[in-house]
């Protein structure tokens, strides 16, 4: 772990860099939104930007993915292989660094999924600090992934004339490899230059959620009979945006596509909504989520509640996307704050 000083005007220099031994994949403007996409020219990165229509989840889990084939009559299916290039995420904000470490608590759980495994081990992670919110439909600073934690290989923070260039992994340390473009300083000086201007920036952050961030999931614990998700229900029209732009909702359908002689086919995964009637509808036309509300309702508690239990660690990251994209309406800061005033936590 150490610290470094990158002039501003090197930031393309440090792509150029990392293209030489990697694929680099960042935020670009498409239209009046973002999106990660690959960095053809430097010129075209924006570190600058409200979070993508996607997360960068979409690199470690595709959203279509061949499991293997398999040969009619046969017990065994032949794996496949995850071909994937080193790869750079590059200007990724601590909101979805957090959204993999989500991912990474499910996929690295015993057993570990070997696909996403390949692909997490082939991609290192550059963190962007947001030094201001993206607008009010963030929750980031309840959820408290405005500030850099973990997850991330180099992070890059603003001060001012420069960047503070933070080194957390011996990948990191590679990517750096002592390249003139980076300049030594006093580390003593370059933390407090870098803790001064991260101490300026949380007096813009707001909390727009009116429970306190230890107080969330016991809230959610006596609200599951709350006439809220009849509310939510009834506005709600099953389209799954908000899951499909999640950057923890990790769902996904195995499919079987057999050859049109019948001799084999293959296996594959695809995204999938617990959004959608059909995502609980099992043998026998029974479905234990039939009703929109119902299935609204498990999508927050997936974000609030089940996951504290398993893993210790809240599944919303604060970024807003699900707000930002619902077709209906439905806001995530409307909803837990009602859920807060029903349980006088405000």
């Amino acid at each position: 772990m150490r610290y470094v000083y990158l002039e501003k005007d090197n930031l393309g220099k440090f792509v150029d860099l990392l293209k030489k031994d990697h694929r680099v994949v960042g935020p670009v403007k498409k239209e009046n939104q973002f999106v990660f996409a690959d960095i053809d020219n430097a010129e075209d990165l924006v570190v600058e930007y409200k979070p993508t229509i996607l997360p960068p989840k979409k690199y470690f889990l595709p959203q279509k993915e061949k499991l293997g084939s398999f040969t009619m009559g046969e017990t065994k299916m032949d794996k496949t292989t995850v071909e994937i290039e080193p790869t750079v995420i590059f200007a990724a904000h601590t909101c979805d660094i957090d959204g993999m470490e989500c991912l990474e608590a499910v996929f690295y759980n015993d057993p570990a999924d070997p696909y996403y495994k390949k692909r997490r081990k082939a991609i290192k992670v550059i963190g962007y600090e947001c030094m201001a919110p993206c607008d009010d439909c963030a929750t980031c600073a309840t959820m408290d992934t405005h500030k850099p934690k973990a997850g991330y290989d180099i992070m890059i923070t603003d001060i001012g004339k420069k960047y503070v260039i933070h080194i957390n992994s011996s990948a990191g340390d590679e990517l750096i490899d002592d390249h003139k473009i980076f300049e030594k300083g006093d580390e003593g000086d370059i933390k407090a230059a870098l803790k001064e201007a991260q101490k300026k920036k949380l007096d813009k952050f707001k909390k727009h959620l009116k429970a306190d961030f230890r107080d969330i999931q016991g809230i959610f614990k006596k609200s599951f009979k709350s006439a809220a998700w009849d509310a939510i229900g009834k506005k709600c029209v099953s389209c799954g945006n908000c899951t499909a732009v999640c950057p923890t909702c990790y769902c996904f359908d195995v499919q079987d596509n057999v050859e049109l002689d019948m001799s084999g086919g293959e296996r594959g995964r695809v995204w999938d909504s617990c959004q959608l009637e059909e995502f609980a509808e099992v043998a026998g036309g029974e479905n234990f989520r039939e009703e929109r509300s119902s299935r609204q309702k498990h999508r927050y508690y997936r974000k609030f509640d089940y996951p504290v239990d398993k893993y210790n660690k809240f599944f919303c990251t604060g970024c807003g996307r699900c707000t930002r994209t619902c077709m209906a309406g439905i806001s995530l800061i409307e909803t837990v704050n009602e859920l807060t005033k029903e349980n006088k936590n405000v």
